[in-house]
Parts: C-alpha cells; sequence; structure tokens
C-alpha cells in the first residue's frame, strides 16, 4: 500500500512540475486576475513548445510525441486542481484492482487513444490529464460489469453516473474535450480486458513489461517537453 501511495503521489507531483514549468517557461506573465478560470494560466506559446497536442501540433508540425506530453500539461490552477483531484480519488482503487504496472500502462495508453481520437475528431489544441483519468473510470466500467456481483453491479451503476455527468458536464462547459474524454473511456474498458485485473490475472512479467515501457517512455517524452520548452523561452 506504501508503494501505491508512493506511485499516485508521483504522478501528481510530475503533473504540478509541468505546469510549474509551463508557466516559468511562459513568455507573457501567467494571469493573475480573479477570475478563476483564467488564474495562473500559461501561456500558449509554452504550452505548444512543451507538446500540447490537437490537429495543429500533430497535423501541421507532425509533433506526435505531444500525443504524450498533452497529458500532463493543464492551462490553469482550477484544471490541474479538478485533474488531480479526481485522479486521487479514482487511482488507489484501480491500483487495488489492477494494480501499478497495469495502472500506469491504462493512464498512459488511454491518454494517447484519447488524444489521438480528439485529433482525428479535429480538435485543434488541447492538454489535460483528463483523458488518462477518463481511461481509469473505463477500467472500473469494464471491471464492474465483468465482476457481475452485487459490487460489481453496484460499481457500474456508480460509475456509469459519472460518465454520463461527465458528458453532461461537457456539452455545457465550452472547451471541454469530449472526444478525448470518450476515447480515454473506450480504451480504458479495452485495456482492463486485455490487461485483464487481479482476480483474473494476477499481475505478472508481462504486465510490469508493458507498464514499466509506457513509463519509461513518457519520461524520455517528458524531457524533450521540458528541453522544447527551454529551448523556445531562452534560445
Amino acid at each position: 500500500m506504501k508503494n501505491n501511495d508512493k506511485f499516485i503521489k508521483g504522478v501528481i507531483c510530475v503533473n504540478i512540475f509541468m505546469f510549474i514549468v509551463s508557466i516559468v517557461f511562459s513568455r507573457k506573465i501567467p494571469g493573475l486576475s480573479a477570475n478563476p478560470l483564467t488564474f495562473l494560466s500559461p501561456g500558449s506559446d509554452s504550452l505548444f513548445a512543451m507538446g500540447a497536442t490537437g490537429s495543429i501540433p500533430v497535423g501541421s508540425y507532425h509533433r506526435w510525441w505531444s500525443l504524450v506530453s498533452a497529458g500532463f500539461l493543464h492551462g490553469g490552477i482550477l484544471h490541474i486542481f479538478f485533474n488531480m483531484a479526481a485522479f486521487k480519488q479514482i487511482a488507489p482503487f484501480v491500483v487495488r484492482v489492477y494494480g501499478i504496472w497495469r495502472m500506469s500502462a491504462i493512464y498512459i495508453l488511454g491518454s494517447i487513444a484519447g488524444f489521438f481520437l480528439s485529433n482525428l475528431a479535429g480538435v485543434a489544441f488541447t492538454i489535460g490529464a483528463s483523458a488518462s483519468v477518463c481511461s481509469l473510470i473505463g477500467t472500473l466500467l469494464y471491471y464492474g460489469k465483468s465482476r457481475g456481483d452485487v459490487f460489481g453491479n453496484s460499481l457500474f451503476r456508480q460509475v456509469r453516473g459519472w460518465v454520463i455527468g461527465l458528458f453532461v458536464f461537457g456539452l455545457i462547459i465550452p472547451g471541454i474535450n469530449n472526444w478525448a474524454h470518450g476515447g480515454g473511456i473506450a480504451a480504458g474498458i479495452v485495456l482492463g480486458y486485455i490487461l485483464g485485473y487481479e482476480q483474473k490475472t494476477r499481475e505478472n512479467v508481462f504486465h510490469r513489461f508493458i507498464g514499466a515501457g509506457c513509463i519509461g517512455f513518457t519520461a524520455v517524452i517528458l524531457v524533450v517537453s521540458v528541453v522544447s520548452g527551454f529551448l523556445s523561452r531562452f534560445s
């Protein structure tokens, strides 16, 4: 359990670190207005340089690595707060059900899938960990339905309510990337089925290989992201 907690805190710390760096690398002073939606917002120049994704970065500039980096960038203090609060609430249960390595793969691959779908849908510029969080929600949908007992059915209904609320919220609030959310949820369901959960398949060498590979690949991309932001700001 201690390792699980450390891992979850580590993911949150990486997101916070990337958020701070994106502010430091912004050419303009981040917004300090009383409007919470724009408070401490990194500049679009910094976000683009550090790997915001979308049909423009990928389609026009061929920045395919942004499909990974975008999941660790946020557009403001409320944006990162809500995403990390949701992650902190959902992640402990996903770790218990799937294990650290499988959850790592689901978190990273689900984000990539969500952003890939939103790029195909023509979303020009997008960031945030919500696609990753939605992939974890997708795995819980699969787990609840697959388990099928009283607890599983109850969990499935609860998570289904989250999904419905998420999409209603996305339709009401402008700027929400429903394509990335939907892609993340779908990827989470598929990955949950492929990788299995503890009651069906104990975490094994294959899961460790996939999880460690995703973590290592992401670490390299985030280094590229920081270097790209530094060069854009100070070169």
